[in-house]
């Protein structure tokens, strides 16, 4: 489908310029001429989008990237043909800045389309329709003496104090609903919680208003069932995602997209999946979500404590280990690789691992190995983040594949220190004959699909934990003590 329309778009705009040529050639052009994104991003084989760090859009659970929101962009980036770039965005101004700046293609939030906002932006078809909801203690679970607490219908939110998200659609529609019923309504715009924040701090009771989204309000009311949402505050609204004006190649592409895959079984199930399973409320009360818990796998603080020993980030030994064994300590592949990082037998020994199964003399030898086969790259590959990639093919394949393949990249004329579109290239072929039997060719036939998916795959995931797991050093996201009291 996607090769369809992409194919009709560019043949529309040809055509389109061609029979308007004589009309134009002698005109100055426009300021607000098209964007040619949609060209771009498949060229680049990249797609750049700025999403919320919520448990409807995006996180990591259990060591994976999870969300809505992520997991319609993933199937959308598999349709282009590109690579996924997240981008956590801390406010709206901050997206729509990316957005005109081209640091973002896309603008995939939990957006309502307003007129505001459609003066900066173009929307794609909705991905769904809600409204806005206040959100409250129910009266049984608040325990105050106030009996104008309740609120039943909009009438009575006059005189009430309500925090919302700044530069949210939410002030602006409590403005409205002020001047519509004719009485003053406190709008505290919150400048440091998310909207999913202010929900757990009315849950825990430090607030007692907010409004947000009704879907989002929805899912929220799976882990916190003491809360009201059943007074809406305005009437549905489309929620879909954003791209830059003009960009209209683009938006074309991603409103047939939309409108076909909404028909899919894999659409429903993503919605349903985070919109309907009662499931959720488990996955967002997890130790093992980093919204919530924060952590990866109960062996967090082994890998963060080893991994600095050897000067390697925790968080892509994590990403490694998640390939390998899923954090798995008794994991055994059909070689015979074992434990957390998979250690074949003659790996354990080399470095000198007394019982292979146990998480801190896996970890270990597992660091010991990577720093090896760093060292021996070193002198050959300077850049360290290429570097990096050859590591990892050779951490799962050997490093005597990767060298031959470097060989071959040599031999025909591609860079043998670069492994994206050139040594990679040849990992791949060393499955064909007329490559492994190469005379430069030392170890033979490889199953070389292995180390190119591994290197992707795990760096990948690494790139998720960059965004949802700050170090130590540089906490860069804010901490949700309150949603893990209120959980308790």
């Amino acid at each position: 489908m996607n090769k369809l329309i992409l194919v009709l778009t560019i043949a529309f705009s040809v055509l389109a310029g061609c029979t308007n040529k004589s009309q134009t050639e002698n005109k100055v052009a426009p300021q607000n001429t098209k964007t040619d994104d949609l060209k771009r991003i498949i060229g680049e084989k990249k797609l750049n989008v700025a999403v919320d760090y919520s448990s409807t859009s995006y996180f990591v659970y259990k060591g994976q990237p999870m969300g809505f929101q992520y997991e319609l962009l993933k199937a959308l980036a598999k349709d282009l043909g590109v690579e996924l770039d997240i981008h956590i965005t801390k406010n709206l101004s901050e997206a729509f800045n990316g957005i005109k700046t081209s640091e973002f293609d896309i603008i995939a939030k939990n957006l309502t389309v307003t007129r505001k906002r459609n003066k900066i932006v173009d929307f794609t078809e909705p991905l769904a329709l809600t409204r806005q909801v206040l959100v409250q203690r129910s009266s049984e679970a608040d325990k105050s003496d106030n009996e104008d607490y309740q609120v039943n219908s909009v009438l009575d939110i006059a005189g009430k104090s309500i925090y919302v998200k700044q530069n949210s659609a939410y002030v602006q529609r409590l403005k409205n609903l002020s001047e519509e019923i004719g009485e003053s309504i406190t709008i505290v715009e919150d400048s440091v919680y998310g909207v999913e924040q202010l929900i757990a701090l009315v849950a825990s009771g430090e607030i007692d208003y907010t409004v947000c989204d009704e879907n989002v309000a929805i899912v929220n009311q799976h882990y916190y069932p003491w809360i009201d949402i059943s007074v809406p505050v305005s009437f549905e609204q489309k929620v879909s995602w954003a791209v830059r004006n003009n960009s209209s190649e683009l938006k074309t592409y991603l409103d047939n997209w939309i409108l076909e895959y909404q028909k899919t079984s894999e659409y429903h199930y993503i919605y349903n999946k985070y919109f309907s399973s009662s499931r959720v409320a488990n996955i967002v009360r997890s130790e093992y979500n980093s919204i919530t818990g924060g952590k990866i796998s109960e062996y967090d603080e082994l890998v963060r404590e080893i991994s600095a020993s050897f000067g390697w980030d925790w968080r892509l030994v994590a990403s490694i280990i998640m390939q390998e064994s899923r954090f798995n300590k008794y994991a055994e592949s059909w070689v015979g690789a074992m434990g957390l990082m998979q250690l074949m037998p003659k790996t354990a020994e080399r470095f000198n691992v007394s019982d292979i199964v146990n998480p801190r003399e896996n970890v270990r030898a597992g660091l010991e190995y990577l720093t090896w086969l760093d060292d021996v790259l070193a002198p050959i590959i300077e850049d360290e983040q290429e570097r990096l990639k050859f590591v990892l093919a050779s951490y799962n394949v050997g490093i005597g594949h990767v060298m031959d393949a470097r060989k071959l990249a040599m031999k025909y004329g591609k860079k043998s220190s670069v492994w994206d579109d050139n040594v990679e290239i040849f990992i791949l072929k060393k499955t064909l004959p007329e490559y492994y039997n190469d005379p430069v060719v030392r170890y033979g036939y490889c199953r070389g699909k292995e180390p190119y998916n591994y290197v992707i795959k795990v760096l990948d995931r690494y790139d998720h934990y960059l965004n949802v797991l700050p170090d130590e050093n540089n906490v860069s996201l804010v901490s949700l003590p309150v949603l893990q009291e209120s959980l308790k």
